[in-house]
């Protein structure tokens, strides 16, 4: 980060090489729907911007991640609740049993976006990306015991949700 600091864009190309994999993941998951690429170039433009900010005593993964999750929740106070495209339903719909993919990663996005805002990062940050309790706690800028009841609750409430209202399993 020194280097990007100083505007070595080599540095630069070698830090978003290194990160690209897990960085698309989060904000995928995160980003509920938003356009993954545009959260991608608007994270790294961030780390640009703040890279003479940056304190080499943090782990550069939690400083990039926060900053992915700032823009994450910037982007889920301004957007509106989309609902699905009925075309994509439709197409779910008529698919053969045998292929549900499409229908499944349907299912645990509604699961997900069912979650609230604090409990839906913690099960992102804990569960899909693999961040430990102090990284989460970092990133969300919290302590651990709180990162520990939210993905609790989070984890309860999903159970929930993905049973139904009447207790029934959601199709899967």
């Amino acid at each position: 980060m020194q280097a990007v600091a100083t505007g070595d864009e080599s540095a630069l190309r070698e830090l978003c090489a290194r990160w690209e994999r897990p960085l698309y993941g989060f904000l995928h998951r995160a980003g509920g729907g938003a356009d993954v690429d545009d959260l991608y170039q608007e994270t790294w433009l961030r780390v640009v911007r703040a890279a003479r900010r940056f304190d080499p005593a943090r782990r550069f993964s939690t400083w990039l991640f926060q900053i992915a999750l700032n823009l994450c929740r910037d982007l889920h106070r301004k957007a509106l609740p989309q609902p699905a495209e009925p075309a994509l339903l439709e197409e779910v719909a008529a698919s053969p049993p045998q292929d549900r993919s499409v229908e499944a990663a349907l299912d645990a996005r509604r699961l997900l976006d069912a979650l609230p805002e604090a409990q839906r990062e913690v099960v992102v940050l804990r569960v899909l990306q693999d961040a430990s309790e102090a990284e989460a706690a970092e990133i969300l800028g919290c302590p651990r015991g709180t990162v520990k009841s939210r993905l609790h609750h989070a984890l309860a409430r999903l159970a929930v949700l993905a049973r139904g209202e009447g207790g029934e399993a959601v199709r899967s």
